[in-house]
């Protein structure tokens, strides 16, 4: 009978492949993890800092080099991260040279409600608790119930992405009928918005009229603004003593 040493040589090379493989990832499996690289998204701002998810992610470990590879279970750590009501999204991977990365992706809040206790409202419109790390500078919401969220956390938005309407809202009264009065900086007087819709048309009218009344030093003079006419803003006299 005819040795096929082609067929021969081809299983002891394979053999030796899955041998060196399987070598290589139980030694790997073994090592320590050497360090943790926590990275977050927007580092202007934590409302969480890298001790905090340090911690939560060693639990009862000493230290990230008495973590073994072999032990960890990364669906589980970024299942503890995300109960964190600071974290929006997290992403956690493991190097070949044993370092452990953490991507950290926070909730943005967009402002601030009084409430009881107060919170965060976020830019997906859901309540996020205030942080003992760091305080966000953002309008002040009063008024607004749970079914007002969606709307207001549109209109948020916008005022937010706008560089003028950011700079002067300092605030939003929400009345029980879903209508919106600004509140602007440095100004005693209101603007009374309406409900969240023909936003960007109100903007402008606003801002129009905020410019001319300024220019001409005039802005002091008024207690309300309404954006809520068709084509026009109505201006609100304050009232004088002595008629």
């Amino acid at each position: 009978m005819k040795i096929n040493w082609g067929i021969i040589k081809f299983l002891v090379i394979a053999s030796l492949i899955v041998f060196m493989f399987g070598f290589s990832k139980q030694r790997n499996e073994v090592r320590k993890i050497t360090k943790i690289n926590i990275e977050f998204k927007d580092e202007n701002r934590l409302f969480i800092t890298e001790n905090m998810v340090n911690k939560m992610l060693i639990q009862n470990k000493d230290s990230a080099t008495s973590i073994g590879k072999e032990t960890l279970d990364l669906n589980k750590m970024e299942k503890r991260l995300l109960e964190n009501p600071m974290i929006k999204n997290v992403d956690i991977f493991v190097t070949i040279d044993g370092v452990l990365g953490v991507k950290v992706i926070q909730r943005r809040p967009l402002a601030r409600v009084e409430g009881s206790p107060n919170f965060y409202l976020d830019e997906d419109g859901k309540n996020m608790p205030l942080s003992s790390v760091y305080s966000a500078r953002v309008p002040i919401i009063t008024g607004m119930s749970e079914s007002q969220y969606p709307e207001v956390t549109e209109l948020v938005k916008k005022i937010t992405n706008d560089e003028f309407m950011k700079e002067y809202v300092v605030g939003l009264d929400v009345t029980k009928e879903g209508n919106v009065l600004l509140r602007i900086r440095k100004n005693e007087f209101k603007v009374f918005f309406g409900k969240p819709e023909g936003i960007e048309t109100k903007f402008q009218k606003f801002k129009a009229f905020y410019k001319l009344t300024k220019k001409d030093s005039l802005l002091d003079n008024y207690s309300l603004i309404n954006l809520n006419f068709k084509d026009q803003v109505v201006a609100t006299k304050k009232e004088t003593n002595g008629g």
